[in-house]
């Protein structure tokens, strides 16, 4: 009989041991509890701590309040101005209200995910691609209300939505690479007409100063040759000061005056004296008769600027102011014929 009692009682002990251990629970800081009865809902949401529920009447769900960092996986689309791109995100929600990510859906984080990764197709094809690559914080903005929006419904809140990466085809790279390369050559090249015009201006002043006193441009020559000749490796050229080119044109002057003609061969010339007529007389030889006869012909027959005449010389034109004048030719005389002699 006590033996029958003892064992009842292990038994009940035994009973009430594995009832306890089914009806506790325990919830954690991080944790909500929801309470289903017989598939209900009820009203209070348990918080951390210890807490108890019924077997097989009642069921406790537990929810996570953490905030979730989710990757989005990466989205292939098209911009509004017809550039293929491959667009990457982040995305950090959290559940405010246990009993509706509970009831209202069915998994809150693939819900989560799905949203995402359509509105950030949807994102892709409003923006343009300077806009995703440079302008990412409005576009974070505009991801982060499209999720949010029936996430509420969900008792999830997004917190933040960021995009991570945005890939772009190899040609589309290379266009960008020359894009960004003209872009900073013209600067370079604007940059560098504006320092030509700068320095032209300051040339302009310089040289002003310099007209005024001529020794200032000897030392500037001076200067730029000590500046040249620190370098060992190099062989220096110098130019001619511009003040002895012009003593050599004041020197080269006089004498270019000195070799101009004299004025009186300008004059005119002085009429020849008359010549005596002799008596004509026959040559012993007849031979010599037709070569005293040809040579007046021949004389006559050769016109120029050289042949005298029986009036003078002709006066010859002025010589170049570089070369002297060449000596005036001497007039030939005329042949007179020879007396005969007297038998």
């Amino acid at each position: 009989m006590v033996q029958d009692l003892v064992i009842a009682i292990v038994a009940a002990a035994s009973v009430g041991t594995l009832y306890l251990a089914a009806a506790a629970k325990v919830v954690k800081q991080y944790e909500r509890g929801v309470v289903l009865r017989l598939g209900r809902l009820r009203d209070d949401v348990r918080a951390p701590g210890f807490t108890m529920v019924i077997p097989g009447i009642e069921r406790l769900r537990k929810v996570n309040m953490q905030i979730v960092t989710m990757p989005v996986p990466a989205q292939d689309g098209i911009t509004r101005d017809n550039v293929t791109v491959r667009v990457d995100a982040v995305i950090y929600f959290k559940v405010v209200d246990a009993a509706s990510a509970v009831i209202q859906v069915e998994d809150y984080r693939f819900a989560v995910s799905q949203m995402a990764q359509t509105s950030l197709r949807s994102i892709i094809g409003k923006s343009d691609l300077d806009d995703l690559l440079s302008n990412r914080e409005k576009l974070n903005q505009g991801l982060e209300l499209m999720i949010d929006s029936p996430a509420v419904g969900w008792g999830v809140q997004i917190d933040r939505v960021e995009i991570k990466d945005v890939s772009l085809p190899e040609t589309m790279k290379r266009s960008m690479a020359r894009q960004a390369e003209a872009d900073r050559e013209r600067r370079a090249r604007v940059i560098n007409a504006d320092a030509e015009l700068q320095a032209s201006k300051k040339l302009a002043e310089a040289a002003g100063q310099m007209s005024a006193e001529p020794a200032a441009l000897q030392l500037r020559l001076l200067q730029t040759v000590v500046a040249v000749a620190a370098e060992k490796n190099s062989t220096l050229v110098l130019p001619f000061p511009v003040e002895l080119l012009r003593f050599l044109e004041r020197a080269q002057q006089p004498a270019q005056q000195q070799l101009t003609p004299p004025e009186q061969s300008a004059q005119p010339p002085r009429p020849a004296p008359p010549q005596r007529h002799a008596q004509p007389s026959r040559p012993a030889d007849r031979s010599q008769r037709p070569a005293q006869a040809q040579r007046p012909a021949a004389a006559q027959a050769r016109p120029g600027p050289q042949q005298p005449s029986a009036v003078g010389p002709a006066p010859m034109p002025a010589p170049p102011a570089a070369m002297p004048a060449p000596p005036a030719p001497v007039p030939a005389r005329p042949s007179r014929p020879k007396p005969l002699a007297k038998h």
